[in-house]
């Protein structure tokens, strides 16, 4: 009889365990949604107010390469261009934030940006992204 109330509060301590470490999962799911949203309004806030560099500093670093690989020029200039022919089209407040590990989806009323966590934080490593019935996003900045 001793051992089953042993083990009945062995038990206990494991659900208590167990439960106290859910919410601390769920409190690092939500650092990460904050922060990847964070990031998102600061890169429209850079986009809104015309600051080409800060976009590009936003931007992952095969993002970047795409970006100036595309359009045979150096960052700052591609976004200017990225702007001008509404490939990164005027966002508006965020909707929505999903995020897997270190991947987010920021959906805002007029844009959706995908988002990876690196050692420095949130990089931006598609923008200007519409959904699609049955297909993926199609986007004007990407990566590869």
């Amino acid at each position: 009889m001793r051992g089953r109330r042993c083990g009945g509060a062995a038990v206990r301590a494991a659900a208590v365990s167990l439960a106290l470490a859910g919410l601390g999962a769920c409190g690092v799911v939500e650092e990460r949604r904050n922060a990847a949203g964070a990031e998102a309004v600061r890169f429209e806030a850079a986009r809104d107010a015309g600051r080409h560099a800060l976009l590009c500093a936003a931007l992952a670093p095969g993002t970047r390469d795409e970006l100036e690989e595309t359009a045979k020029s150096g960052c700052p200039e591609a976004i200017r261009q990225a702007v001008e022919e509404d490939d990164l089209p005027p966002a508006g407040a965020v909707r929505a934030v999903d995020v897997w590990g270190d991947r987010a989806r920021v959906v805002l009323e007029g844009d959706t940006l995908f988002l990876s966590r690196f050692p420095g934080g949130w990089k931006v490593t598609a923008a200007g992204c519409e959904p699609r019935p049955d297909q993926p996003y199609r986007c004007g900045v990407k990566d590869g």
